[in-house]
């Protein structure tokens, strides 16, 4: 059968593009290597009742109302206030930084003035930071910086911040008042009922969508036969590596699932019944210990069972076997990536879309609205022929 649309990957981008696509007559086919919809963002029940992301948490938030009201066709939801902690010096520090952090550093109460002098006095001067170095000193200073992002940095990209683009760690902001938030968008929400389930609604609501699942396109691309390919997956697999790879970063994940006696043992140092950690996330800076962060996503999905699983995050070495999850951000990979784009403008009857399709840290609303924005595209293409 000769599709109009062939959409490699069932993750957010694909799916949210042929959902588009079908809606407007196309017939679109969605294949996947894996075994289930929902790319990275899939998440599932395990052993111990507790609802998952296997493929590491995603806390979704935007500043979209376009973005809103498109998913919400699809799912409610479950408004969260995303909140972490930093373990390092043997307690749990408040981050982001903010004021909370400032008096935890100084051993005391603070205020805002004092906080911002502070911050004054130990920052370091800059114009145009051009690392992720230099823009974290040039916003708190040489000891916070040490402190909570340099090994952090290290153990998290096997590179210094000074290597990777200002906007790895500008990313995470720095406050003067008492916000605990880890994210700033006005919208922060899960879908009630996971991701997945989410995903599920967008395929049944399709008419002349069909989904396959556990196919790679790459082992046998002759197989297909339609007009347009929108591809999510990695730009240079498609393009079989020929300016060689792109850098990524890998991840490993350790689940261990905790019953009701075992988080009783935990309450005076998590402070919450049920939980085994204080909040939903903990980063680990220092590199004595090998994972980065441990997650406990019950905080966020607020389940009620007498259970709970943390999962600790491990980053690894990528190598084209294992899955890429993070673009490494620096000048020569954006140099390399550029080379393969060039391949894909060229290509008329492909769109790459997504993380790994764009080489670039896309959150969950940014990558839906790139799907949003290239099916309108490719309907108005496709409807003139």
């Amino acid at each position: 059968m000769k599709w109009d649309f062939l959409i490699v990957g069932a993750g957010f981008s694909g799916l949210v593009a042929g959902e588009q696509l079908s809606k407007s007559g196309f017939r679109c086919k969605i294949i996947d290597k894996r075994d289930h919809i929902g790319g990275n963002a899939y998440d599932k029940f395990d052993e111990a009742g507790v609802l998952i992301h296997p493929y590491g948490p995603h806390y979704f938030r935007t500043n979209s109302q376009r973005i809103i009201e498109y998913l919400s066709q699809f799912t409610e939801w479950s408004e969260v206030a995303y909140e972490i902690r930093s373990f390092t010096k043997n307690q749990y520090w408040h981050f982001p930084i903010n004021l909370n952090t400032f008096e935890q550093w100084l051993g005391r109460e603070s205020t805002e003035e004092e906080w911002s002098q502070w911050l004054d006095e130990h920052k370091v001067p800059m114009t145009s930071p051009a690392n992720s170095e230099e823009v974290i000193l040039s916003q708190v200073g040489w000891d916070l910086y040490k402190a909570f992002f340099e090994q952090y940095t290290l153990k998290q990209w096997k590179k210094h911040p000074k290597e990777l683009a200002a906007s790895v760690c500008g990313r995470i902001p720095i406050r003067t008042n008492r916000d605990n938030r880890y994210l700033t968008e006005e919208f922060q929400a899960l879908p009630l009922d996971g991701y997945t389930k989410m995903m599920e609604r967008i395929i049944d609501s399709s008419q002349g969508l069909e989904v396959e699942l556990g196919v790679d396109y790459l082992a046998d691309r002759n197989r297909w036969d339609s007009k347009h390919i929108i591809y999510t997956g990695p730009i240079d697999a498609f393009y079989d590596y020929s300016f060689g790879p792109l850098p990524y970063r890998s991840l490993r994940f350790d689940y261990e699932s905790y019953n009701q006696e075992q988080l009783q043992t935990r309450e005076a140092e998590s402070g919450k019944p049920g939980h085994w950690q204080p909040v939903l996330q903990v980063n680990y800076p220092d590199l004595d210990v090998p994972y980065t962060r441990t997650v406990e996503i019950k905080h966020a999905t607020k389940q009620d069972i007498p259970a709970s699983t943390v999962v600790r995050e491990y980053p690894e070495e990528w190598t084209p076997e294992k899955e890429p999850f993070y673009p490494v951000p620096t000048q020569e990979s954006a140099e390399l990536y550029q080379k393969y784009k060039e391949l894909a403008d060229r290509d008329e009857h492909v769109s790459f879309i997504g993380r790994l399709g764009c080489y670039r840290y896309y959150n969950m609303d940014q990558v839906v609205g790139m799907a949003l924005t290239e099916s309108q595209k490719l309907i108005k293409k496709y409807t003139r022929i």
